[in-house]
């Protein structure tokens, strides 16, 4: 394992030490105070909300070695109630967060595998370190850690670990290129671009330029991995691919990385594909179209990690979603619930439909909601999600929102039963008694519409 110290600390971030020993080693990184355990090095971060600053007792109380603070003035009975700590003054925390995680990253020469894209990023982080874990000990983007913060942390995380997966995630231009330059890639993965945060940034183009941004981190000599059947990537394929290492994988355009005979049904996919003229048969135990290209990109990664096909289909059959993105169960009254309510754009809604209307031998309930952050694109977004809803024989819509009205309002030239609500108690009530045996229902919306509570009222029924 490779330790950094509290000099280094104070070297590498132009910080002054003002109190402590420049020899006490700084293992694990924390900037909440409530998850402080003992030996931790605080970093107070000023939020919207609250400023981590001022906490710095309630760290010192629970055990931590060294803070690394901004703009405090530390009484000098508070430094005397506590032992065998340090504490380093900087201009910006946030800042020296990024340059301690950047000067940790290169002590490592491992493979660091940074994966970005408009939806599909936290189930290709996923699938991809399973396949990577059966080579290597891996390092991935723990929940939602993949901002200016979050990517710096889990690079804090590093131990004796032999290679790294992490997301990268952005709203607004420059976000990405600031953490691709601290993660330096040596293969980067853009799974699409579509239309989040395009309420942001203006158009899919500016996404596009934010989603390449990836490249400014890529080490020399890495590879990109591109979804070669997403419209933009593949026209900047055409236009770009001589510049720089291309992999590509796809179901539609012509890929290194193919699917074709693919079979689905509610336990997953089943899929062929040819790699150096042989043969082989893929399962993926999540079903709809959007994990075929997961697990296709992570074939493409394993290849060029030199992992054998057979271990590579071993990673992905071990693959599990992480909790509200896809997650599959039935409750005790035989009722199938597809929960993907963490997170919502015109994208995902339109895999997710796809994936429900394809399930045969059920009642199809639609459950969804506003997705938010598209700005002036939202009544055109949310029309387009009542065209999928139209294509893919739901037989029942419930929305919830202002936004979703205009979901409904396409979708019921074609769905018989048109459900139009304002909160989620009238959802859960009507479905209560709607609900029976044999039904699928597809919860969904952004995570700010609060769906799980709807998941959770399914779950329990009984």
């Amino acid at each position: 394992m490779i330790n950094i110290t509290v000099g280094d600390i104070e070297k590498v971030t132009e910080g002054k030490l003002i109190y402590g020993e420049r020899d006490i080693i700084c293992e694990n990184f924390c900037r909440d105070s409530r998850e402080i355990e003992p030996g931790d090095t605080y970093i107070g971060i000023k939020g919207e909300r609250v400023d981590g600053n001022t906490f710095y007792e309630e760290a010192l109380k629970k055990g931590a070695t060294c803070l690394i603070l901004e703009n405090v003035n530390i009484p000098d009975e508070v430094l005397k109630k506590y032992s065998h700590f340090a504490i380093i003054i900087v201009e910006n925390t946030i800042e020296a967060l990024q340059k301690i995680a950047n000067y940790k990253r290169n002590l490592y020469k491992i493979p660091v595998i940074a994966i970005t894209g408009s939806v599909g990023k936290t189930s290709t982080k996923d699938i991809v370190a399973e396949v990577v874990s059966e080579k290597y000990k891996v390092l991935k983007t723990q929940g939602n850690l993949n901002n200016h913060i979050g990517l710096p942390l889990t690079i804090l995380n590093l131990r004796d670990h032999e290679a790294m997966v992490v997301e990268l995630g952005m709203s607004h231009l420059g976000e990405i290129s600031t953490i691709a330059k601290i993660a330096k890639p040596t293969i980067a993965i853009i799974t699409n671009v579509g239309t989040a945060h395009i309420g942001n940034l203006g158009s899919r183009e500016n996404i596009l330029k934010a989603k390449m941004e990836i490249l400014d981190g890529l080490q020399e000599g890495g590879t990109l991995i591109i979804n070669n059947d997403n419209d933009l990537l593949h026209k900047w394929n055409l236009e770009h691919r001589e510049n720089i290492n291309v992999i590509t994988y796809g179901i539609q355009n012509e890929s290194d990385v193919m699917a074709y005979n693919i079979a689905q049904d509610e336990d997953g996919s089943n899929y062929n594909t040819k790699i150096q003229d042989r043969e082989y048969n893929v399962k993926v135990k999540i079903g709809g179209e959007h994990f075929v290209y997961n697990s296709l990109c992570a074939i493409a990664v394993g290849l060029k990690l030199g992992i054998t096909m057979e271990k590579i289909l071993e990673g992905i059959l071990n693959f599990k979603l992480t909790e509200k993105r896809m997650e599959i169960s039935t409750n005790k009254k035989g009722i199938l619930i597809i929960n993907d309510c963490y997170n919502a754009n015109y994208d995902s809604m339109k895999a997710a439909i796809e994936y429900l209307g394809k399930l045969s031998n059920k009642r199809k309930i639609a459950v969804l909601g506003d997705m938010l952050e598209l700005g002036s694109y939202s009544k055109e977004l949310h029309e387009k999600v009542g065209e999928e809803v139209n294509k893919n024989n739901i037989d029942i819509l419930i929305t919830v929102g202002k936004e979703a009205k205009n979901i409904s309002k396409i979708a019921k030239r074609t769905v018989k039963e048109v459900y139009t609500f304002e909160n989620n108690e009238q959802v859960k009530e009507l479905l209560g008694s709607l609900l029976k045996k044999g039904d699928a229902v597809l919860v969904k919306a952004s995570n700010g519409m609060k769906f799980s509570e709807i998941c959770g009222t399914i779950g329990d029924s009984p």
